[in-house]
């Protein structure tokens, strides 16, 4: 499968503070990207399950 979009990197372990007062942390950003990139990927797996449907059908 070819995307367009990569899936996001974690931070390494000394991105991290560990402090816990950083707002947002590093890993708050890293899990809403990582969210939207499973979003997407579900979205581009569902268009090619019915692009597929389509060709068998022909």
């Amino acid at each position: 499968m070819s995307n367009s979009h990569e899936k996001p990197i974690a931070p390494a372990d000394d991105d991290c503070c560990g402090g816990g007062a950083c707002n947002p942390c590093v890993w708050d950003h890293y899990y809403a990207e990582l969210q939207k990139w499973r979003i997407k990927e579900a979205k581009i797996k569902e268009q090619q399950a019915e692009a597929q449907v389509v060709e068998n059908s022909k």
